[in-house]
């Protein structure tokens, strides 16, 4: 559902991106069986260890793989623990979750509600959802239900994210109302930037048009056909003795540690599901199939063929960009695109299908190759995307250049301390830049404050103990100290380490001293896209007679 470079979040990854964390070593390891025994291609034969090694570089406490290959499950299996410190393994069984990868599910609820006849995929959303708006009247009346899926609104990358990101107190309803708010910033279909909040508004479409909430309708229509006996909607169906990954991440880009679970209960169908390899598999043996069920004999469907075809073909073109580095240059595809709900890109000569996923703590990928009826996930319990990347890049490479054993540990690993080191160069340039003998010109508590942005709502500064602290009113997570940086600007270092989400506060003052307008922007160009601070415009509310956070 969200996704970060280097450090993932909101879900999907570029395969040329260089994700992921600085590399330590873990501890040992064993891992559980394969559940089959169907023999596995040459450069396979060593892949437990190449896991293992994955695992080490970029301080992953665990892995789960699964691999299909002509509607057989030939590998699935988990490899170090479910969390550091304690004893409990990942098996083929354990949940993580899944986040964007969550979207794809969307997708299908949606395309089985059009072969009921209850939307057509082109029908307006207003003929669905009538009060639905968003902030340009054309872009309102003309956005369609595939629109929804496609990342191609108009909005800037991750827009409205801290609507739901760190979680909210807004329902789905809440966070789809305030669309009309969240302003457009490039033209509507003329390009691609990822967004969240529009699957946000195809949850309230499959719950309109099915009558049925998300959670009942994908359990009901999408799980127990396929066979995902032990995937689950959110955390909130997490029980304490079910078999379930632990995310961590790194407080300050440094230290490991666990981050608690979180529910995303205002934008599930971006990003709500937890699932297994064993339940994941089963789902890229549908896609492969076509949609045709296991033991169906082609005679019972989770979605038609046309259906597929039109979440496989692509609507959305995205710029292909040049490698960080020479050694990622093999991974550039000739074509690069979204679908509906996936994103579509090609690979030694072969077309792939896949989408990843981010979450607090836990990133993933799943890949498919429908010219070989070959499929692959990797879920991790770390933001660590290059150890997905390069795990899922051996598994290709196995059956699409057999001839080749490239090191994609050692490449990703180069291209995560290379973002690194630019982020470095990136705060170094701040420091160089600024004057750090002016003080703020306003005494403090002369910025504590209610600010009101149309989109978000308040966020209060207050002044406490001699010094300020901010806190956005419906985000629980986002509360911080702020420290002066220059003249009125100043950083706030968020109470919770593990955000890695730091982030300038710029005051503008008027002719008379007072303050004007606050704007805000991460420190680093590692944080999380979907900490979208800089799309806010707050204003001191008193002053903002036209929005409220009602």
């Amino acid at each position: 559902m969200f996704l970060r470079d280097v450090s993932l979040r909101l879900a999907v990854c570029v395969a040329l991106s260089a994700w992921g964390s600085v590399a330590a070593a873990q501890e040992p390891t064993a891992t559980a069986p394969a559940s089959s025994s169907t023999a596995l291609p040459a450069q396979l034969q060593d892949f437990g260890d190449y896991v293992d090694r994955a695992r080490s570089t970029f301080d992953v406490p665990g892995i789960a793989v699964a691999i299909v290959k002509d509607g057989k499950v030939v590998f699935e299996q988990g490899f170090g623990l479910r969390e550091q410190g304690k004893p409990q393994r990942v098996d083929a069984h354990t949940l993580f979750a899944i986040a964007s990868n969550t979207k794809a599910f969307t997708a299908v609820a949606l395309q089985q509600l059009a072969e009921q006849g209850k939307l057509r995929m082109d029908d307006r959303v207003i003929d669905h959802l009538p009060w639905f708006r968003m902030s340009d009247a054309y872009v309102t009346n003309e956005m369609r239900i595939r629109d929804l899926l496609a990342h191609r609104s108009g909005l800037s990358l991750g827009a409205g994210d801290l609507l739901y990101w760190p979680p909210t107190s807004y329902s789905t309803r809440e966070v789809v109302e305030r669309l009309r708010h969240v302003p457009l910033k490039n033209g509507f279909r003329s390009g691609y930037a990822y967004d969240n909040i529009l699957f946000a508004v195809a949850t309230l479409v499959i719950e309109q048009a099915s009558g049925q909430s998300y959670a009942d309708y994908v359990r009901e229509h999408i799980f127990k056909p396929v066979g995902m006996d032990e995937s689950l909607i959110d955390k909130t169906y997490l029980k304490p003795d079910m078999d379930v990954a632990t995310g961590h991440a790194k407080s300050d880009f440094k230290d490991l540690k666990p981050v608690p679970p979180m529910a995303w209960l205002n934008d599930p169908g971006a990003g709500g599901i937890y699932a297994s390899v064993h339940d994941l598999a089963k789902w890229m043996n549908v896609q492969l199939a076509g949609g045709v069920l296991p033991g169906a004999d082609g005679q019972a469907r989770l979605f038609s063929e046309d259906s597929q075809r039109q979440m496989w073909s692509m609507l959305t073109p995205i710029a292909i960009a040049k490698p960080a580095i020479p050694e990622l240059a093999p991974l550039l595809p000739h074509f690069y695109g979204y679908g509906e709900s996936w994103f579509l890109s090609d690979y030694h000569g072969r077309r792939l299908v896949w989408h990843t996923g981010g979450w607090p703590g836990m990133v993933s990928r799943l890949t498919l190759v429908p010219e070989l009826h070959l499929g692959v996930v990797v879920l991790t319990n770390q933001e660590s995307g290059a150890a997905f990347n390069a795990v899922t890049y051996r598994v290709l490479d196995a059956y699409l250049d057999p001839a080749q054993k490239n090191d994609w540990v050692a490449v990703y690993d180069k291209s995560v301390k290379h973002a690194q080191a630019k982020a470095d160069d990136s705060f170094a340039a701040h420091q160089a830049a600024r004057d750090s003998h002016a003080k703020p010109s306003l005494p403090l508590a002369k910025y504590a404050g209610t600010y009101r942005d149309p989109w978000y709502g308040d966020v209060v500064v207050s002044e406490e103990g001699g010094r300020l602290r901010l806190r956005f009113s419906k985000t629980p997570q986002l509360v911080g100290s702020m420290t002066p940086w220059q003249h009125d600007s100043f950083i706030v270092h968020w109470d919770d380490r593990a955000l890695n989400a730091d982030a300038f506060v710029s005051f503008a003052l008027d002719m008379d001293g007072g303050i004007r307008e606050v704007r805000m922007e991460p420190v680093s160009p590692l944080t999380d896209f979907s900490f979208d601070f800089q799309d806010l415009r707050l204003v001191p509310a008193k002053a903002d007679a036209g929005a409220s956070d009602d």
